[in-house]
C-alpha cells in the first residue's frame, strides 16, 4: 500500500527491483487482477521489474461512493507519476491498455522524462478526433446494437455470481474470434471480487472527464512507441491503431490476430511479451 496524492494505491511487483521498471496501467473499471499473474511473470523473467496496481476506485486502493467520483481523469495520470515517485523509480517502460493507454498517452506528452518507452494496447488517439472521428472506423454494428439496447443496470455488486456473469457477458460482447475462456475469467473476477471492498466504485471511471485533448501533441512524443492492437477490436477497430502509428513519430504497430477489445488472452501472450521485451 502506497500513499499517493492523498489516497492509498495498492501495488504489486514482480522480478528484480534493479531491473528496468515496467508499469502496467489497466483500463476503466479494471483492478490489477486483470493483468494476469503469468503474463506479469513472463515479463519479469525477460528482465523487467514489473509493477501492476489497483487504480483509484478499484481493488484495495482508495474508493469513493459509486456515482460520485470527487476527481477527474487527470488524477489517474497524477497517480501513475506518484506511484513511480513512491517506489523511487525515475523512469519506467509504460504499458497501458484501453483507457489506461489514454492515461499513458498523457504521461508521454506531459511527463516524457519519466518514460523509457511507451506501449499502447487497444486504444485510440486521445481527445477530439479520436473516438468518434468520422475518418476512423466506427465501432462494430453488433457493439452499437448492444449499447443501444442498454437497459442493463448492472449486477448485484454484493453477489459474486451476479458479478461474474456481468463480466463474462461483457467479455463476450467485446471479444474477437479468439474464444472467451470463461473458466479463466471466472478466476480473475472471483479474485477481484474477493479483494475489492467496494467493487461498484469502479463504475466511477465511466463518469470521468477526459481532460484536455492531446491528440495534436502526439507528434511531440519522442520515446520509443509500440502499438499492439487486436485485428478484431469491435470498439476501436484496427484503423485506430493505424492512426496512432501515423501520428506518433517512429511508432511501431503490431497486430494481435483475432483479439477484440480486451486484456490480451493467453493466445497472444507470446507476441505481446516478445514485442514488449524487445521494445525500448
Amino acid at each position: 500500500m502506497l500513499h499517493v496524492n492523498g489516497i492509498d494505491l495498492c501495488a504489486q511487483t514482480f522480478g528484480d527491483s534493479a531491473a528496468p521498471a515496467l508499469l502496467l496501467i489497466g483500463g476503466a473499471e479494471a483492478s490489477m487482477d486483470w493483468w494476469d499473474d503469468e503474463l506479469c511473470e513472463r515479463l519479469a523473467a525477460g528482465g523487467r521489474y514489473v509493477i501492476r496496481y489497483d487504480t483509484r476506485d478499484t481493488g484495495r486502493s482508495t474508493t469513493f461512493p459509486p456515482g460520485a467520483p470527487p476527481y477527474a481523469g487527470e488524477a489517474l495520470v497524477a497517480d501513475a507519476v506518484g506511484l513511480l515517485d513512491a517506489l523511487g523509480i525515475e523512469a519506467a517502460h509504460i504499458v497501458g491498455i484501453s483507457a489506461g493507454a489514454g492515461v499513458a498517452q498523457h504521461l508521454a506528452v506531459h511527463h516524457q522524462d519519466r518514460l523509457l518507452s511507451l506501449t499502447l494496447i487497444s486504444t485510440t488517439p486521445n481527445g477530439p478526433g479520436g473516438a468518434g472521428d468520422p475518418e476512423l472506423p466506427p465501432m462494430s454494428e453488433k457493439l452499437q446494437k448492444m449499447f443501444a439496447e442498454g437497459g442493463d443496470e448492472g449486477p448485484d455488486w454484493s453477489d459474486r455470481e451476479s458479478v461474474i456473469a456481468y463480466f463474462i457477458k461483457g467479455e463476450r460482447g467485446f471479444a474477437g474470434s479468439i474464444p472467451v475462456d470463461e473458466e479463466r475469467l471466472r478466476r480473475i473476477v472471483t479474485r477481484a471480487f474477493d479483494r475489492s471492498p467496494s467493487l461498484a466504485s469502479a463504475q466511477n471511471h465511466w463518469q470521468l472527464e477526459g481532460g484536455e485533448p492531446i491528440r495534436h501533441l502526439l507528434g511531440g512524443i519522442t520515446v520509443p512507441t509500440l502499438i499492439l492492437h487486436g485485428t478484431e477490436d469491435p470498439l476501436f477497430p484496427y484503423g485506430h491503431g493505424e492512426a496512432l502509428a501515423r501520428e506518433i513519430p517512429g511508432a511501431r504497430l503490431v497486430p494481435l490476430k483475432g483479439m477484440g477489445h480486451q486484456m490480451p488472452p493467453p493466445e497472444v501472450w507470446s507476441t505481446v511479451t516478445t514485442e514488449i521485451l524487445r521494445h525500448g
